[in-house]
């Protein structure tokens, strides 16, 4: 029988909904999916659950489609995110091959029906898989068009009781400003939501940010090219910045 390691006495957060945007698995490269990014990726992933920490993976799937830019292709918009929907799939099934290779028990739940390649979504056996050791990753969305996976992060982390969102980027933090383009831009620590409304700062898109303020779902924005990024966060390291309540 699976069970989940006992969980180390520095841990900070137990349980953790890992958001991920798609377009890191890019990379450099001009393929969608980088080797060597997916394996640094999964190495972190399991870095963390080897350290007892309960892990759900949210993946984007911006590295294949994304259902807005399909329409300025001429697709639809409800069509172009369904479409955006399944490129989460594929994503989802590579974390796991990476994660089971590297001998980390995995599951993917799909929000769209697809018996032959993951699991439907089901809560309590979601739960029961991470209670297990476990790492779930949460594919097709919410299952409904119009609806990002920041969202679906934000849903599935207030249906499981996670204590924190924890949302990989390419930078290390939220700022005042672009600091790609204002050198003088300055990085918050920590937010609170309200200050981050009042800011109108980008953390999430609005649907996502009403989620996690409404439920109390604290999220942490950081770096993920630190090769110990998320296992810095786990611990409870200054690293990023935390946007709470």
């Amino acid at each position: 029988m699976e069970t989940s390691p006992a969980a180390s006495s520095t841990v900070k957060y137990k349980r953790i909904v890992l958001k991920l945007s798609g377009e890191v698995l890019r990379g450099k490269s001009s393929d969608p999916i980088d080797a060597g990014v997916l394996n640094r990726m999964c190495t972190q992933v399991k870095e963390i659950h080897d350290m007892g920490v309960e892990v759900c993976v949210v993946i984007g799937g911006g590295n294949i489609f994304r259902g807005l830019q399909g329409e300025s292709r001429g697709v639809d918009r409800t069509t172009g995110d369904y479409m955006g929907m399944l490129a989460t799939v594929i994503n989802a099934l590579a974390i796991m091959d990476g994660l089971e290779k590297m001998g980390v028990n995995t599951r993917v739940q799909s929000a769209i029906p697809m018996n032959q390649v993951a699991e439907p979504f089901i809560l309590r056996r979601a739960i029961r898989h991470l209670e297990k050791g476990r790492v779930v990753i949460f594919a097709a969305g919410t299952g409904n068009p119009y609806f990002s996976t920041d969202t679906t992060a934000a849903l599935r982390a207030s249906e499981i009781g996670a204590q924190v969102i924890m949302k990989a980027t390419k930078v290390d933090g939220i700022y005042n400003k672009d600091p790609k383009k204002h050198a003088d831009a300055v990085k918050y620590d920590t937010l609170t939501f309200i200050e981050a409304l009042k800011n109108r700062l980008n953390v999430m898109d609005s649907t996502a940010f009403s989620l996690c303020l409404d439920n109390n779902v604290p999220i942490l924005v950081f770096d993920l090219n630190d090769p110990h990024a998320i296992r810095k966060a786990v611990v409870g390291e200054k690293i990023g910045t935390l946007v709470h309540s």
